[in-house]
């Protein structure tokens, strides 16, 4: 690990994490109160997916639903009209609703080819955007004058690595440049993340033995064809599987490549003195 103690992280004079586990346990927030504070770098993996890997997919899919409209066909084919998203550290809107959700067209839904495909682009994005992490290290420090970083990363880290393997590829480029810290949720939290989906379900992005096998589950359960899955149910069903999929995957990852701090304990962080303080209890 980059820091070896207790000791060596408080003495260090640049502190560089990244912050990994379910969606929805405090990466952002910490992120945000690290970031507000002036001295440290955010990294945001989802925003670097939606602009530098998948920006133009995304805009693609806009003007392919905008040439739906006689009007504003006109207006794209004559360069009239310009369409672009507005993706934020805050709204990452325009990245989920491209990835999209498998089932009935007339309800959003995508064919599962399409929905596949979409995964796949997702996964090669988010590997390359998380192997910028060094560049983005390099650039706070020399460009911004950054000593600090903070690497948030998207839920679906565990999906697109091997965390038994000690040469996998991003988590060893990881490690060369940040600390990894898993923020772990209790059952109440897994209980409290499947209700909160449960009321307003978003695209996720999966593993793909993972997906293939709940689209499989899920059709033989149903006996419905793919054009007439709700979608929304779909997704419902899987996150719940999904989050027992993930979590021995996160375990692994902290217990090889990082350490273990609490989502109980990251609620109550309210300044970069306690974040500093809790990563140091966790540290040997």
């Amino acid at each position: 690990m980059l820091y070896k103690s207790a000791a060596d992280w408080r003495n260090a004079p640049e502190k560089r994490i990244m912050l990994f586990g379910m969606s929805g346990l405090g990466k952002t927030h910490i992120s945000n109160l690290l970031r507000e504070g002036k001295g440290w770098f955010h990294y945001s993996v989802d925003y670097r997916i939606g602009t530098r890997y998948m920006g133009e997919h995304i805009a693609d899919n806009f003007k392919r639903e905008a040439m739906k409209v006689p009007l504003l066909a006109e207006l794209l084919k004559s360069d009239s009209v310009y369409i672009q998203s507005n993706i934020t550290f805050d709204n990452l809107a325009p990245l989920s609703t491209y990835l999209g959700k498998p089932g009935d067209p007339a309800k959003g839904g995508l064919l599962f080819a399409e929905y596949l495909h979409r995964q796949d682009l997702h996964r090669a994005a988010e590997a390359a955007a998380l192997l910028d992490t060094a560049h983005f290290v390099e650039r706070a420090q020399n460009l911004y004058g950054y000593e600090n970083f903070i690497c948030d990363t998207s839920g679906s880290i565990c999906e697109i690595v091997d965390p038994a393997d000690k040469n996998d590829p991003v988590l060893s480029a990881l490690a060369d440049n940040v600390l990894m810290v898993w923020i772990e949720g209790s059952d109440a939290h897994t209980q409290e993340l499947v209700q909160r989906f449960d009321r307003a379900p978003k695209p996720m992005c999966y593993n793909a033995d993972f997906l293939t096998k709940a689209w499989a589950d899920y059709s033989a359960e149903t006996s419905q064809p793919e054009d007439k899955v709700d979608p929304d149910a779909f997704v419902r069903w899987t996150y719940a599987r999904a989050l027992a999929h993930r979590q021995p995957r996160y375990r692994a990852m902290a217990d090889n490549w990082g350490i273990t701090v609490q989502a109980d304990d990251i609620a109550r962080v309210e300044t970069e003195a306690d974040m500093i303080d809790l990563i140091a209890k966790a540290l040997p």
